[in-house]
């Protein structure tokens, strides 16, 4: 009898696993769809990418002339994110977590944040005292945040958006 409802429970846990499964990938294609309807609205040539990202879907837009959707610091690309987001949301009615990245901005940008961490970790290492970063955005925060944890120190965030910043602890 145990081994019965064990596997049940194993099957309940891959079903939601399935299922967690489906619904990122189904939030991916209403991306693509959306951000396809705007690169056509705004007639800019571009490829989308998509994939599963952890436990987040992950959308990518390529192409050579793109940098005025990333905008200023990633500042047009935050928004369009949450408008991607949104249009996410209407369709399913469910909070979406989607990452969207445009020419690799992203990517680029979060191996310069990686290197900003360490930077910050041997620093509060060495002068045992706590380091404040730069204010960043929730996605800039998480990848220093991240390094951190994986360096074996602790940090935080202080401030209020958008002024919100990491503070590395010794």
């Amino acid at each position: 009898m145990q081994n019965t409802e064990a596997a049940e429970q194993s099957a309940g846990t891959n079903d939601s696993a399935e299922d967690r499964l489906k619904a990122l990938e189904a939030e991916s294609d209403i991306a693509a769809d959306y951000l396809e309807e705007l690169l056509d609205i705004a007639d800019l040539d571009g490829d989308i990418d998509m994939d599963i990202d952890g436990d987040r879907a992950a959308v990518s837009i390529v192409g050579a002339e793109l940098n005025n959707l990333v905008g200023e610091n990633g500042k047009v690309l935050e928004a369009l994110q949450e408008l991607t987001r949104l249009a996410v949301y209407r369709e399913t009615g469910e909070r979406s977590r989607l990452m969207l990245d445009v020419s690799n901005y992203r990517a680029n940008r979060k191996a310069e944040l990686e290197e900003v961490g360490r930077k910050a970790v041997e620093e509060a290492k060495a002068t045992g005292t706590p380091v404040r970063l730069d204010p960043m955005t929730p996605f800039e925060r998480k990848v220093v945040h991240d390094v951190v944890a994986a360096a074996g120190l602790t940090s935080e965030s202080e401030g209020e958006e958008p002024r919100r910043r990491v503070v590395v602890q010794p």
